[in-house]
């Protein structure tokens, strides 16, 4: 379906809800502008609707603005950027566009198919297409385990503009252009002599921020099965776009897979660690798994000041015991311990499991893990 409002009295009751369809339009937009070969990330996609939401959609230069100034970043995209947004906002055609993703046609108010050419003067017309429906935010909030492998494809190549940062104070200070922290007396000094003795401000020092390291330990026993695709792509995501992050699988043993997913090859990544593995699919010793992970990486050092994340459903078969003693040691040592389980977003899901159960009080954040929002919403939380 395809509303067309005028631009020049507002498109009423459009321009005043947040529904599928606004959103799925700007959703849509970006998209286009990815196809052309704009970089967008997620983020700026976020960005994009919620400047849209300030400013409004119903008069043409706010909504322009909006896209350039979030979706644009380099100059050599404003031209790209102008002919997209002339096709998608306007109707005007592009003679580059592929096939598939040339837009649909204009109607008017009375539903008829507009093929009027733009006014020789340069003016545009004064009407704007929205789209009821977006691939992309749908595949988003779609669950891994109900996706086509073809999805999961398109998954990983949105997990890939995702940026895992996690950072805590540094001793090292540096000059603070606010007006809080330590007083520097060495740089109130400077400035006072160089205004001829008056002190006209008091310096200040603040502490520096730097890279805390992250952990990732991935269930691939076989009830994961249905996730563990999109979790190892964001796993490579994690490890190879950062220095200090460290990634295993946990199933009947503990692997390694931090150098295996170093690569930015995404599918020589990928292979390494399947090859890495040797037990895909098998059972679940996870309390067992974090115990030699305790014993040999973390309580030496790797998890300490470390923010520890479990991707697990919680299905455990060994004992409640093991599993309780393991986590209150890396609790412990951790900075902060977060347990993605892909079966949290289910309706009526209660963490019952006895794994889960166990582990549950040694736990700071618990959130869900089932789609690629899920893992975006990780992002922040580990931030």
């Amino acid at each position: 379906m395809v509303i067309s409002p005028d631009w020049s009295n507002g498109p009423g009751n459009v321009a005043e809800r947040r529904d599928a369809s606004t959103v799925g339009l700007l959703v849509g937009f970006a998209g286009r502008l990815r196809r052309a070969g704009v970089a967008v990330p997620v983020d700026n996609v976020v960005q994009y609707v919620r400047a849209v939401e300030a400013v409004g959609i119903d008069r043409r230069d706010p909504v322009y603005w909006a896209g350039r100034t979030v979706l644009i970043h380099r100059q050599e995209d404003i031209g790209t950027y102008d002919r997209i947004f002339d096709s998608f906002w306007w109707g005007n055609p592009d003679p580059s566009d592929l096939p598939t993703s040339s837009p649909e046609p204009l109607l008017d108010q009375e539903g008829e198919r507009a093929v009027d050419p733009p006014p020789s003067d340069g003016e545009r017309p004064s009407h704007l297409a929205l789209v009821s429906y977006s691939d992309v935010e749908q595949l988003r909030r779609k669950d891994f385990a109900a996706c086509t492998p073809e999805e999961l494809e398109e998954i990983s190549r949105l997990l890939r503009e995702t940026q895992v940062r996690a950072t805590q104070r540094s001793r090292r200070m540096r000059g603070s252009r606010r007006d809080h922290g330590r007083h520097d007396t060495r740089a109130t000094m400077r400035q006072t002599l160089r205004s001829g003795g008056e002190v006209r401000r008091l310096m200040h020092r603040e502490p520096t921020a730097r890279p805390r390291r992250v952990v990732l330990l991935c269930d691939v026993s076989g009830s994961m099965e249905p996730y563990v695709r999109a979790l190892l792509h964001f796993l490579h995501v994690a490890v190879a776009g950062r220095v200090r992050v460290e990634a295993f699988a946990v199933g009947t043993r503990l692997t390694r897979l931090t150098r295996q997913l170093s690569s930015r090859d995404a599918d020589t990544a990928l292979r390494q660690a399947i090859e890495r593995v040797v037990d895909w699919s098998g059972g679940t010793r996870l309390g067992e798994g974090i115990g030699s992970f305790n014993d040999r990486f973390g309580i030496p050092g790797m998890a300490r000041g470390a923010i520890v994340v479990i991707l697990s459903d919680g299905l455990d078969r060994g004992d409640p015991a093991v599993m309780a003693g393991e986590m209150a040691r890396l609790h412990r040592v951790a900075h902060q311990t977060i347990w993605v389980n892909p079966l949290k977003a289910s309706v009526g899901y209660e963490p019952l499991a006895r794994g889960m159960a166990a582990a549950l009080p040694y736990i700071d954040q618990f959130v869900e893990g089932h789609s690629a929002a899920s893992l975006e919403a990780l992002v922040g939380v580990m931030a």
